[in-house]
């Protein structure tokens, strides 16, 4: 059986494959990557490197030949460029003759109010119209989005958010990576929903774990969208990531990360890992 990961010199991507090396031979794995290059770490290992580009579709159809096990990892970008470049991709799927798809999503994504969260339900609608098998590995909030806060409080700095106390399932990015693994390698996941979810938890919650961390108080200051706005672009943030940045605020607030699940776990067949854990990695600690 031949797995392929694409993306998989990201920062997703490339902890996926850590993962499955652990349990699949090198020989049975394949990443697809804009820039082979960059993958050469993997080449060496004995991974199967393929070049493949989502502007040019042509070449990700040769990259997902022989393939039986896609996981198809969400691109950067605005959203009318993901949504294109993910059907390109599905497309090729399809033509390549890939048997399954497992692909990461957003939870809740049909009623996610995130501006993201577009591109998710066309991206799935378009696998399932494809009709190949697949796996929507609808992922909450990585806690590794929250890197710069964390960093900012290593220097004093309160932690801001807008969202006053709705929650989040914050988990780390590698628990996300093995269970992707789990589901590529596992049985019986054919046409399978999944909400990813670590335990929910306020922002200021998660601001009193960093500082359990740090050894120290935390300021939390929960504020407006405009003061959250002038506070981003007082940091140097240009308008267009302001406004992105905002509008997530507001959505998370309206609850559109509450999604309780214990599905991640239950992938993992452990505990997630704590987020102290990860907000030490995230420090290098």
């Amino acid at each position: 059986m031949k797995i392929l990961v694409t993306g998989a010199t990201g920062h997703l991507g490339s902890l996926v494959v850590e993962a499955l090396l652990q349990t699949v031979s090198a020989g049975d794995l394949a990443v697809s990557v804009r820039n082979p290059e960059k993958a050469e770490a993997l080449r060496a290992q004995g991974v199967d490197v393929r070049q493949g580009d989502f502007d040019q579709p042509e070449t990700l159809e040769k990259a997902f030949a022989g393939v039986d096990r896609l996981l198809l990892i969400s691109t950067d970008g605005d959203n009318e460029t993901r949504i294109r470049q993910h059907q390109a991709a599905v497309h090729a799927a399809k033509k390549a003759g890939v048997g399954f798809i497992a692909y990461t999503s957003v939870v809740n994504a049909e009623k996610n109010t995130l501006s993201l969260a577009e591109v998710h339900r066309a991206t799935e609608q378009a696998i399932r119209e494809s009709g190949i098998a697949y796996s929507f590995l609808r992922n909450n909030w990585y806690l590794e989005n929250e890197a710069g806060s964390v960093q900012a409080a290593t220097q004093g700095a309160p932690w801001v958010h807008a969202t006053n106390a709705s929650q989040v399932g914050w988990a780390t990015r590698s628990d996300y990576a093995h269970a992707a693994a789990a589901v590529l390698t596992g049985e019986g996941h054919e046409n399978s929903v999944y909400e990813l979810s670590g335990k929910l938890r306020t922002q200021a919650e998660l601001a009193a774990i960093v500082g359990e961390v740090l050894g120290q108080d935390i300021n939390v200051q929960n504020v407006d969208d405009a003061a959250y706005a002038d506070i981003m672009k007082g940091a140097g943030l240009p308008d267009f990531v302001v406004s992105m940045l905002v509008d997530m605020q507001s959505a998370i607030r309206e609850g559109a990360l509450a999604v309780e699940s214990d599905t991640l776990e239950t992938l993992l067949g452990r505990p997630a890992q704590p987020l102290s854990e990860g907000v030490k990695a995230i420090l290098g600690k």
